[in-house]
């Protein structure tokens, strides 16, 4: 067997280079690199070398980077992957935020991280991370917990079994996540014979599970005897490509849908079964048939708390259903569980099932809702007043096509979007299970790269905007189209709500003009993304913000359009329920003591929410 004298990051390159999916594309499509004394000699010149067949990218945070890397993932239906390689010291310690996002999602992502000598010849290293009681321990180790795969490369043949099982665990279903290899940076540059074979092209297949015999007769059993049975469809729907199989199962068996985050625009707004969001930013068509449902049945789904509204939605004696590829996400809330690929699963039960039909749902409470919808996003008369962000959701829904992707992260606008946004299939991207303000712009230009045939439009709140918003300058000098709805509303207006209302606490420290300053702030996020190259204006109404998302289509560079908006209530935050019409408990705990009546009322209201949540685990 012949072998080939690399250092061991050219190896790792250029076995990178090699590893493909079934549609002969990379699996991981190039790396993002931010280079500091730990990578740059190592990594940065075996990228270099092989820059032809494997692509580097220049970021301008290690955070933000691997955000762009995990929104490409998602974008991709996890198919295809990218990586981010960072240096020993805060470029490390800064991918951990991402890491936890990239876990929390059950997405792939690959981070090769710089680390100390494995020598310890020079120790302590620039930028080390010393413990005093373990020298095993570097600031790489803080990725431990946030990855789904960990390793130290501190011998060059150590990528012999680490890159494969890396890639092992980014394309496998259940246990999908981040992988994480420390390499040591004078490991990066020694020579190491790799065998000839180990760079040999290797396909990577997504496996799909099917189910049990016994869990699938099981479950057929209780849909079955149920009469009014409710989907809950979670991101697996996606991730399968069980867009189509959900929707026929649907109508065939009349069962109707409600969505979570991850899950949304499986099914196309327009579908008739589709009851839209579930949960605490629910809907009242999809929260009344889930509290009216006697079989709940969710299919790849977490079921987190703001889909079951912290375990209050479903009546008590409701049986729960889990189709998940993941044992562990099956079990939970003690649901009887279908451990299985979600488009395997739904094709083995509709055949279990035959002419099965549920009781029939009301297609008034769907009509119903989609006519508050259209309400709750219909042009304001009052092109002068700040619009709400429901009617700003309104603007952006009329002025855009099918092919629109609507993408959030955090704030007000998940769940607005969950609630008012009327995705075609495919059309809705929201980064919800680690809920990361900044994820936004970068997570943005990441989709736009996954799905560059599509319109991707980024909203992100002037609070997340400040987080994080320097891809829009590798955005620009890559020249990746998207366009950016920053609406500012002067601080963190949801978490004001949630403060407020929430649980009855004052105002503090969320918006500006209830901070401890000096000088309340006029930013001008204009000039601001202007200075790093993108086209930006601002828009006085949702008029002109409807013109000039129509313009934004010509541009080859990102276009940032703000628009003020007002803080004041909506329906849509999901702690509004006084309106009647959507939206449910959400935990959020009350403080127990207080000086102040409203307060205290707010306790005593959620004493008696929590008595109500299902204990069963």
């Amino acid at each position: 067997m012949g072998t080939i004298r690399l250092t061991a990051a050219q190896a790792m390159m250029k076995w990178l280079s090699v590893q493909m999916t079934d549609e002969n594309e990379r699996f991981i499509d190039g790396m993002w690199a931010i280079f500091g004394h730990g990578n740059v000699a190592g990594i940065g010149e075996a990228l270099h070398r092989y820059r032809d067949v494997f692509p580097t990218w220049r970021g301008q945070n290690e955070q933000t980077m691997a955000h762009a890397a995990i929104a490409f993932a998602k974008g991709a239906k996890r198919r295809r992957a990218m990586a981010v390689t960072s240096s020993i010291g805060p470029g490390s310690t800064n991918l951990v935020t991402a890491a936890a996002l990239a876990h929390v999602n059950r997405l792939p992502l690959l981070i090769v991280a710089g680390d100390v000598f494995a020598t310890r010849r020079p120790d302590p290293v620039l930028q080390q991370v010393e413990d005093f009681d373990d020298g095993t321990v570097s600031a790489n180790d803080c990725l431990r917990p946030v990855s789904r795969y960990f390793d130290r490369i501190s011998r060059p043949e150590h990528l012999l079994t680490a890159l494969p099982r890396a890639l092992r665990v980014m394309t496998d279903p259940a246990n999908c996540g981040p992988a994480v290899l420390a390499f040591c940076q004078d490991v990066q540059a020694e020579a190491y014979d790799y065998p000839e074979a180990f760079f040999e092209p290797r396909i990577w297949h997504i496996r799909r599970p099917r189910p049990d015999a016994g869990e699938l007769a099981r479950v057929a059993g209780l849909i079955r005897s149920a009469e009014n049975p409710v989907l809950i469809a979670g991101g697996g729907v996606i991730y399968s490509g069980a867009e189509k199989t959900l929707a026929d199962f649907a109508s065939r068996h009349n069962i109707p849908v409600a969505e979570t985050q991850a899950g949304k625009s499986a099914l196309a707004q327009a579908h008739p079964m589709n009851f839209g969001a579930s949960g605490v930013d629910g809907s009242a068509a999809a929260n009344a048939v889930s509290a009216g449902a006697d079989l709940v049945i969710g299919v790849g789904t977490r079921m987190q708390d703001f889909t079951t509204g912290s375990r209050t939605m479903f009546a008590e004696g409701a049986q729960l259903v889990s189709i998940n590829i993941h044992g562990y996400d099956a079990a939970k809330h003690g649901a009887e569980s279908l451990v299985a690929d979600a488009r395997e699963a739904l094709d083995a039960l509709g055949a279990e099932l035959g002419d099965y039909r549920a009781g029939a749902s009301d297609p008034t409470a769907r009509t119903d809702w989609l006519r508050a919808v259209d309400a709750y996003c219909a042009r304001p008369d009052d092109q002068a007043a700040p619009p709400t962000d429901g009617q700003v959701i309104g603007a952006v829904q009329r002025a855009t096509g099918e092919d629109a992707i609507a993408m959030c992260a955090a704030g007000t606008m998940p769940g607005a979007l969950k609630l008012l946004w009327q995705p075609s299939e495919g059309g809705y991207h929201m980064e919800y299970g680690y809920s990361c303000m900044g994820y936004e712009v970068a997570g943005a230009m990441g989709l736009k790269l996954a799905r560059p045939d599509r319109e991707v439009i980024c909203f992100v709140g002037d609070g997340s905007y400040m987080m994080a918003n320097s891809e829009l300058a590798t955005a620009v000098m890559r020249r990746i189209p998207f366009t950016v709805v920053l609406t500012d509303n002067r601080g963190y207006g949801c978490i004001n709500r949630l403060q407020t209302m929430g649980c009855g606490g004052e105002p503090f420290n969320n918006m500006y003009v209830d901070c401890n300053v000096e000088v309340q702030p006029e930013i001008d996020y204009v000039a601001h993304a202007a200075a790093m190259g993108a086209h930006a204006v601002k828009a006085a109404g949702t008029d002109a913000l409807e013109a000039e998302l129509a313009a934004a289509r010509s541009r080859d560079i990102p276009t940032v359009i703000v628009i003020e908006t007002t803080a004041r209530n909506f329906p849509g935050t999901g702690l509004e329920t006084s309106a009647g019409e959507h939206g449910f408990f959400w935990d959020v705990a009350v403080p127990e003591v207080s000086d102040r009546q409203k307060q205290r009322d707010r306790h005593a209201e959620y004493l008696g929410q929590i008595a109500r949540a299902r204990q069963v685990n």
